[in-house]
């Protein structure tokens, strides 16, 4: 099946920005999606405790955002989504915050980011929308050079699995899920765009390729056909070292 165009992906998400700037509304096809941001933004107070400057990729209506905005007190958030409404949303929601907001619209392939300038990176439903492997490792390897030393990526995404039977049945038991939402109709319309636009890979993928970039990579929670990863970029290391 021939994926969905950038452009088709950005008119969709510019129509749909009221039901994205409301978590349960908005992630209700997101298995645990509520529970995920409160362990992200915990998980993050801890690795990163400082951080001043968010990049939030894919940022939506800024929901991501505006959960660690009540943790931290950021001096600059920069917003990047395909859809300008969807940006425009997410600037009205996070002014009262008093950062300065940065928002980009671009596909996150296309981003050309300052080494060493953002603390966190939040990149929640945004990644599976990278279609070849080369670009999955250009783009960990890109963010892992935009962290300062100490900083940290939180991923939360749709995942498949390596191993065929395993992926066939997390798939049935996330059709069961979609279905108890609404109906098998509901089941049908996500389960066509998810083929038509996206193109997730496994959690050991990831893995790999965040180690890969740089990074030490764990997984933070996973539920059927979701899961969040943490990736912390070392300190820095600073003035005369002991021999072995």
């Amino acid at each position: 099946m021939t994926k969905a165009s950038t452009d088709e992906i950005r008119a969709r998400f510019d129509n749909d920005v009221e039901r994205f700037s409301n978590l349960n509304t908005g992630q209700m096809s997101t298995q645990d999606a509520p529970q995920v941001m409160e362990m992200i933004a915990g998980a993050a107070t801890r690795t990163t405790p400082n951080a001043k400057a968010i990049l939030d990729l894919g940022c939506g209506a800024g929901n991501f955002s505006l959960k660690l905005s009540q943790l931290y007190s950021f001096e600059k958030i920069t917003l990047v989504d395909l859809s300008a409404n969807m940006l425009d949303r997410a600037v009205e929601r996070l002014r009262p915050t008093g950062a300065v907001l940065h928002p980009i619209q671009s596909d996150i392939r296309d981003l050309d980011l300052e080494p060493e300038s953002v603390d966190l990176i939040v990149a929640a439903a945004v990644l599976h929308h990278l279609r070849a492997e080369v670009e999955w490792a250009m783009v960990f390897r890109q963010l892992f050079q935009a962290l300062k030393p100490g900083g940290s990526l939180w991923i939360w995404d749709l995942v498949e699995h390596d191993i065929p039977g395993l992926q066939a049945e997390m798939w049935h038991r996330y059709g069961q899920y979609l279905e108890s939402l609404k109906d098998a109709a509901y089941r049908d319309h996500v389960f066509a765009y998810i083929a038509h636009e996206d193109s997730p890979r496994s959690v050991a993928f990831q893995l790999h390729h965040l180690r890969a970039a740089g990074f030490q990579a764990d997984v933070v929670h996973k539920n059927g056909c979701f899961a969040a990863i943490a990736a912390a970029k070392a300190q820095a290391i600073t003035g005369p070292q002991t021999p072995k």
